[in-house]
């Protein structure tokens, strides 16, 4: 049922959505969906925990640690110190 749920949350998933942690941290915005991974905007790079050292490139987060949608919000099932910490470079 997993990869059921994955690809439904992931056609709701829109271009320009903030992404937010389960408390409420920004992590990202989405640029868009590759498969079952959010990729999130250059732009959003420079933020977060690791003080700006991830600039220059996409980050992609799992659809599966997406725990619902609220309107244009992305919320994760994850903290945003936690889900900062399982983003994937590219």
């Amino acid at each position: 049922m997993g990869g059921s749920a994955d690809a439904g949350t992931a056609s709701r998933i829109r271009e320009h959505m903030e992404v937010i942690g389960a408390d409420g941290v920004h992590i990202g915005t989405v640029d868009a969906v590759e498969g079952h991974r959010i990729k999130l905007t250059k732009r959003d790079s420079d933020a977060g925990y690791e003080g700006g050292t991830h600039s220059g490139h996409h980050h992609y987060l799992s659809c599966g640690l997406v725990a619902e949608i609220e309107g244009d919000k992305v919320r994760l099932s994850a903290n945003g110190d936690v889900a900062y910490g399982m983003l994937e470079e590219e």
